[in-house]
């Protein structure tokens, strides 16, 4: 080591809930911890397209905590940017990241040459903020790292992965720099999930790392979810409508089509078309069977359960089942509607009284999904508004993120008072309520760093 202190810097997901990116610097070594697009609000977003604060090509290692596009999205424009060393994470976090990031590349690419055919886009002519040809530098980088086995990174340094629920391969990091051990939370799943295990608990904890997404909140039960779900099925398709549900492709996709499945085979709900349009989740279906030890549907299960959806993976049959109004349940991406196919059927879809959106996940400040739930009645979508009247729902004890109580249980295993405390990945709101949540219930003081800050830890 140059000294005896090492720096953090606070590239993401600080002071917001997007864009997680934390370097660790020791000196002689540099560490990217989570490599994430920013998403929602617009000053947000064009983060994306500057360089980062720091040397790209200093970058020694990325370590990924799981596969979601706001802890792997910006990966290409690293590599772009010219980092040149490996990017680790489970075997699962990498086969997800590859999906999102070929699907996320496709679906700009797609954008970019649709803005310039409409020309609806401020940029002559649009372009993707990268592509798939980027995506294909970037993959090579991906080294498989097991779960709950310690791998030495360099002289001094460990890393260790453990399973923390959310998604398929999730983990938590633990980072062991010559003796001081940095905790990274990532995202925290829930205690009792339908189909994954609860996470593991960190024991030994000098520097954290601890996400805030629903910090002050809690949950409803998932299996109190279920009835709300069965109503508002029968409610819609009764008045003639169809249930469209915007649906992050990893986990929660699945997760809804488990539920609708389950409820039609209880004769709970009518038997009408069901759609899952998504490629990437079509992918990650591929992946629930290859990864048995990751989740807990049986393989049964999830032939059966698939038998009951009409896959769609073309882009031409989306926009003809986007404008057939026979009753249907539509689960498609993105969750938030920053992008994906759910936008084309809301193109047609959301002037219908009788149609209903179902938001089953976290709505980040400034996505289109926030503004629907907050009342908007005017829809922006391919360069156009279109006028919204669709009944809209939220049923928030789905999420895939730990709520408050199980945030703070999370940590109730750590038998030392860490050194240092950052409450990160959540807005202003959520990182107050866990940093008091955390000195009422630990006595702990907990720090919450704005983007770009640079922590220094002796």
């Amino acid at each position: 080591m140059k000294n005896n202190k090492i720096n953090i810097h606070f590239l993401g997901a600080a002071g917001t809930v997007t864009g997680s990116k934390y370097l660790v610097d020791t000196g002689d070594r540099k560490i990217l911890i989570d490599c994430g697009l920013f998403q929602g609000l617009k000053e947000l977003r064009l983060k994306n397209w500057e360089y980062p604060p720091v040397n790209v090509g200093d970058i020694d290692a990325v370590l990924l905590t799981h596969g979601h596009m706001d802890h792997t999205g910006y990966l290409p424009r690293l590599v772009k940017q010219g980092f040149n060393g490996p990017i680790y994470g489970t075997n699962p976090t990498l086969d997800i990241a590859k999906i999102i990031l070929n699907d996320s590349a496709k679906i700009q690419e797609q954008e970019a040459e649709r803005a310039n055919k409409e020309g609806y886009s401020k940029h002559s002519p649009a372009e993707p903020l990268y592509d798939l040809k980027d995506v294909e530098k970037t993959i090579p980088h991906f080294k498989g790292i097991p779960q709950s086995q310690w791998i030495p990174l360099f002289d001094g340094i460990r890393v260790r992965f453990q399973y923390n629920g959310h998604i398929l391969g999730a983990t938590y990091i633990e980072l062991d720099v010559h003796g001081k051990r940095f905790v990274f939370s990532g995202d925290i799943g829930r205690t009792n999930d339908l189909l994954l295990y609860p996470p593991l608990k960190p024991k030994k904890v000098d520097v954290l790392f601890i996400e805030s997404t629903y910090g002050g909140r809690l949950h409803p039960d998932e299996v109190e979810a279920l009835p709300q779900i069965e109503k508002l099925v029968n409610d819609t398709i009764n008045r003639g409508g169809s249930l469209f549900v915007p649906s992050f492709s990893v986990e929660r996709a699945q997760l809804m089509m488990l539920i609708f499945w389950k409820l039609l085979k209880e004769k709970k709900i009518p038997k009408v078309q069901m759609i899952m349009d998504s490629p990437m989740g079509a992918n990650v279906l591929e992946l629930f069977h290859r990864t048995r030890d990751w989740h807990r549907l049986e393989d049964n299960e999830c032939d059966e359960m698939c038998s009951h959806f009409t896959v769609v993976s073309s882009y031409r049959e989306t926009m003809e089942l986007r404008t057939d109004n026979k009753p249907k349940i539509v689960i498609a991406g993105s969750g938030m509607l920053t992008g994906g196919r759910m936008l084309n059927y809301l193109e047609t879809q959301a002037q219908n009284p009788n149609n209903t959106l179902l938001f089953v996940g976290y709505q980040a400040e400034g996505t289109r999904g926030r503004k629907l739930l907050e009342g908007d009645k005017e829809l922006k979508v391919y360069g156009k508004t279109v006028s919204f009247q669709m009944e809209v729902a939220e049923i928030q004890g789905l999420s895939a993120h730990a709520d408050h109580a199980e945030l703070i249980d999370w940590m109730s295993k750590i038998k030392n008072k860490p050194a240092r405390i950052f409450i990160v990945h959540g807005e202003k709101e959520g990182a107050e309520a866990l940093q008091k949540g955390m000195k009422e219930t630990y006595g702990w003081d907990a720090e919450i760093p704005q983007l770009y800050n640079i922590e220094e830890i002796e």
